[in-house]
């Protein structure tokens, strides 16, 4: 049986998924143990040939094939997807790719993570991911939207616009926080430093606490400042109108 996607045979595609395993999971030793305790492999595997029924017309035997598998493996993928090659759904738990997803090749999910579609008109309805793209644990990718090439997406991120290639999305809904070039950490070009992300409410609340602390400083000189004019005054009506001063601009900082 041929893979429509790829031109690969399915045991080409099957041997692909299981050796990309190796290359994005320390804790993968063996291949015995990947085809034995992996469910998001298992998920994957069934997958391959979920699909090349769906695409042979037989809709049925697929749909029953797949609900097999999401039962077995928590992870529901519709035989109607598109998946390129060597993907990895790591731990697998509660993943949710739809029927009109395409993803890429050397693409990464984490468990959680949900391809879901935002309207009940049968057309392009679910997201659209580039290769090497890399979703956190808990994100929601949602609608018919493109992820460009090497794109991360932050754990629970709710990811609703496109997102244009090497760029890292955070938050709900989700934002560009980093756009510049992706940092190659692998040989095989996949960056699995997810976790290393700007902070961009922790960098504003520093620029706030730093422009407070600025102006206090500015406060207490023009005190110092004021207290010592006061006393080299000679009237006391003089005294008291820069008194009168200090408290006005105290009272407005």
């Amino acid at each position: 049986m041929q893979a429509k996607l790829t031109g690969q045979t399915l045991l080409e595609q099957w041997r692909e998924d299981v050796s990309c395993v190796f290359e994005r999971d320390p804790a993968a030793r063996n291949t015995v143990e990947i085809l034995l305790t992996y469910p998001g492999v298992h998920a994957l595997l069934v997958h391959r040939l979920c699909h090349a029924l769906w695409l042979s017309g037989w809709r049925i035997a697929a749909r029953m094939l797949a609900f097999f598998s999401r039962t077995v493996s928590n992870v529901d993928i519709h035989p109607g997807a598109t998946i390129g090659r060597r993907l990895f759904i790591d731990h697998g738990a509660g993943v949710v790719i739809g029927e009109t997803a395409i993803i890429g090749n050397d693409v990464t999910l984490y468990h959680g993570v949900t391809l879901g579609g935002t309207t009940w008109n049968k057309v392009k309805r679910h997201p659209t991911l580039g290769n090497k793209v890399l979703v956190g644990a808990g994100a929601k990718v949602l609608g018919d939207i493109n992820l460009g090439d090497n794109v991360r997406v932050g754990a629970n991120s709710v990811v609703v616009k496109d997102v244009p290639p090497c760029c890292t999305v955070v938050g709900i809904p989700g934002r560009i926080i980093q756009s510049k070039g992706l940092k190659i950490q692998l040989d095989s070009g996949i960056d699995l430093d997810h976790h290393l992300v700007p902070d961009p409410v922790g960098k504003a609340i520093s620029c706030l606490i730093e422009r407070i602390d600025q102006l206090e400083a500015a406060q207490q000189d023009l005190a110092e400042a004021t207290t010592e004019n006061c006393q080299q005054c000679e009237a006391d009506d003089v005294c008291h109108t820069h008194q009168s001063d200090l408290t006005i601009l105290k009272k407005a900082v």
